[in-house]
């Protein structure tokens, strides 16, 4: 790392340039190929997979989106003159419109069915001529802006669908905005230098930048998710920001110290630059750990925010420290570099809250121990009732077209029309076909469905019947009607012929998604904390401090779940915060978060005890490892929180629920883990713990491989071990010591 300063250092402007033509070369050429996402929820194997195969059998060729225009009268009904003259209009309007292939009118003979019972409503099928993903927005703006001049007085008009959507457009620069203000204040406050204040903010923007494009080229070879680059914009500036101010805290302390610029910055990549590549790496590893499900829509997330961290890691430890030479001295203030050539350099003592606080956590470990594990507890207990499913255009802010075309089809043709089930079947012989038409007599009889009709297939030998259930796509009872119809209905239907009927449509998928997490959950889990603990035990070479940092890590994830759920699930303030309704959690949510959270909880828990461990190293004395450790490190953590947080929470502006999710589970994460477990609850255990947090097997130390987190800074003096008791089954003997306070620990 040192060498690589080095160089970094002796050619910055070329370090420079080289960072700058790289995003410059990855941006045009996304630009040129444009973007490749997909949200296909499909998991191989699943009878809704198998169901979408022989949908795509029956309907060949149709590759295009369908969306909804929808209509609504308060007097009088959609059949009046004025009201049919006036939207039979609009859709021939709509038709001719660049981008539309076809548009189905319930005012057409076979439309009769597009009006509900009462007459007050009806919708008509616009269908694109391309997929969502390669619709432009201009597109289908005008066909919302023609649509919508249809609506007076009397008739509401709203649009539903996948490319609908894409004109709710959401306000990401604004939350990259104002998460990248709201950092820079902070560093302000930090360090009182405008050029201090710069370096971490243009280190993680090019680096996130340089990412973001990485990953529009990355959908053009496997499966991206369409929210994986907004993901990896979060992660980025949060962990960008923050490892950059990691080096600039450590550099700006070489330079109090007396340090030429150049060996500051040297030293602080040789030592914090190490811990940022090792904190990025734990990331990296919990991240990638996600490929251990097998599944193609979360491979794509995975290597995307992987590929972000690894790309913000590497401009913290290369263009960083080109900054730090082309800005020289002023990475301090002007106050500091004078009193620095007035007083000369003084000894980095900590002092004032941290230190106070610190103090404090010594002397009464039992009480904040027990509240801060009182705290985490009770914010997790809505984890209990977390219910997994996707949210749909109902959970859409009241103010957007969708929500309201969505609740207008709900209300005109039952909650469970905007979620309607496919029953998908081949049949090759008489014998089969009879017995799905019994099925279809079957199932007009079944409770919980209140409409069977078939859809007329081009392949002769695939017959689709659309269902649609009594209750809304996210009720419980929908999830019970797909396995009572799986489980009983249909089998009951088969019995004694070679018909195979399969249940899917979006709804069943969506379902069948879940259920594919939720059973690999453990394993995905289990991998993660595996991984992460022997890094932490190779690092620390203490038996502790990794279970310690698994349990601290699973109390934040729960506690941030719990939160999420709140808001999401039970609807707290979600309204309020332009979330949109309440609705179940999305499925990929947890194995993501838990991704992300457990990377960003190990960042903090090296920062952490990779100073204790130093002083501990000193001295042998776990009280003043832990106090001294705390003291020096809190001031530093709490404003990467403090940061990170902010860019987090910024992204609940973006309009994308699952973003929001994600933000509101982030934010909340860090918070708890920096101001509640980090500065509390992990302290506090480790007085309880003394030296055994510390302890080693003797037989384990001696086959472990040797890691420095931040290498050995010239002058460092590490104790001789003591060695474990008798036959290496106690916990090491620190020497006598005496603490700050003169007294023995």
């Amino acid at each position: 790392m040192a060498a690589l300063a080095r160089w970094c250092l002796r050619r910055r402007l070329l370090v420079i340039a080289l960072w700058l033509a790289v995003l410059a070369g990855l941006t045009a050429a996304a630009t040129v190929m444009g973007s490749a996402y997909s949200n296909n929820y499909e998991v191989s194997g699943t009878e809704s997979s198998k169901a979408a195969a022989l949908v795509a059998k029956a309907f060949p060729g149709e590759t295009g989106d369908s969306d909804a225009i929808v209509w609504h009268t308060t007097a009088g009904t959609v059949r009046a003159g004025a009201v049919e003259h006036r939207l039979g209009a609009t859709l021939a309007k709509v038709a001719e419109l660049p981008g539309v292939a076809s548009v189905a009118s319930p005012y057409d003979a076979e439309g009769a069915a597009r009006i509900s019972g009462d007459g007050h409503t009806a919708y008509a099928t616009v269908t694109f001529d391309k997929p969502v993903e390669k619709l432009g927005a201009g597109e289908v703006r005008q066909v919302v802006g023609t649509a919508k001049a249809a609506a007076d007085s009397n008739v509401q008009v709203a649009l539903g669908g996948s490319a609908i959507a894409l004109t709710e457009g959401t306000s990401a620069h604004l939350s990259e905005l104002i998460g990248v203000a709201v950092a820079a204040v902070v560093l302000l406050l930090a360090f009182g230098s405008l050029f201090a204040m710069f370096l971490p903010i243009a280190t993680a923007l090019v680096g996130v930048g340089t990412a973001y494009m990485g990953i529009v080229l990355l959908g053009h070879l496997m499966t991206v998710a369409d929210f994986a680059p907004m993901l990896g914009m979060l992660i980025g500036l949060g962990v960008g920001i923050d490892y950059a101010l990691f080096i600039v805290t450590r550099h700006r302390r070489g330079l109090k110290a007396g340090l030429q610029v150049r060996e500051a910055a040297e030293r602080a990549v040789a030592t914090t630059g190490r811990a940022v590549v090792f904190a990025g790496g734990t990331v990296c590893v919990a991240l990638l750990g996600m490929l251990v499900l097998r599944l193609s829509f979360l491979n794509g997330v995975a290597v995307a925010a992987s590929l972000t961290v690894i790309v913000t890691v590497a401009a913290s430890v290369t263009l960083l420290p080109a900054l730090l030479g082309v800005i020289g001295p002023r990475a301090l203030s002007r106050r500091e570099r004078r009193r620095l050539a007035e007083d000369g350099p003084r000894p980095a003592l900590p002092t004032g809250l941290a230190h106070r606080w610190s103090a404090f956590v010594e002397r009464h470990p039992k009480i904040l121990g027990a509240v801060a594990g009182t705290v985490m507890l009770v914010l997790a207990l809505p984890v209990l009732g977390l219910n997994l499913g996707s949210s749909d255009q109902g959970n859409d802010p009241a103010t957007t077209t969708t929500r309201q075309a969505y609740d207008l089809l709900s209300h005109g043709f039952g909650p469970g029309f905007n979620g309607p089930l496919q029953l998908v079947a081949e049949t090759d012989n008489a014998a089969d076909r009879v017995a799905l038409d019994k099925l279809s007599d079957t199932l007009k009889n079944t409770a919980g469905v209140v409409a069977v009709s078939v859809e007329p297939a081009r392949n002769a030998s695939v017959e689709v019947l659309t269902v649609v259930p009594a209750s809304s796509p996210q009720d419980q009872a929908t999830n019970a009607l797909v396995s009572r119809l799986r489980d009983d209905v249909i089998p009951s239907a088969e019995a004694g012929t070679s018909l195979r009927v399969y249940v899917g449509g979006v709804t069943a998928g969506y379902g069948d998604f879940a259920s594919v997490i939720v059973g690999k959950l453990p394993l995905f889990v289990g991998s993660v904390v595996a991984l992460g603990c022997a890094l932490l035990l190779v690092a620390f070479r203490s038996i502790g401090i990794p279970i310690k940092a698994a349990v601290m890590n699973a109390a934040a994830v729960a506690a941030s779940f719990g939160i999420v759920v709140a808001v999401f699930q039970w609807g707290w303030g979600s309204e309020f915060l332009g979330l949109g309704s309440a609705g179940p959690i999305e499925p990929f949510l947890p194995v993501i978060m838990v991704s992300v959270l457990f990377g960003l909880s190990m960042d903090y828990q090296v920062f952490l005890v990779s100073r204790m461990y130093e002083e501990w190293q000193e001295t042998r004395d776990n009280r003043r490892a832990v106090r001294v450790g705390l003291a020096e490190t809190s001031r530093v953590i709490n404003s990467a929180a403090v940061i990170m947080i902010s860019v987090f929470l910024a992204f609940v502006l973006s309009g994308d629920r699952t973003i929001a999710m994600f933000g509101i589970g982030l934010a909340a994460a860090v918070a708890l883990d920096a101001f509640v477990l980090r500065t509390l609850l992990v302290p506090a255990l480790m007085h309880l713990l003394g030296p055994w947090n510390w302890w080693l097997p003797a037989w384990l130390d001696r086959r472990l491989p040797r890691l420095s987190i931040e290498g050995s800074p010239p002058g460092h003096r590490t104790a001789p071990a003591n060695g474990p008791l008798g036959d290496g089954t106690g916990p090491p003997v620190p020497p006598p010591t005496v603490n700050s306070s003169g007294t023995a620990p």
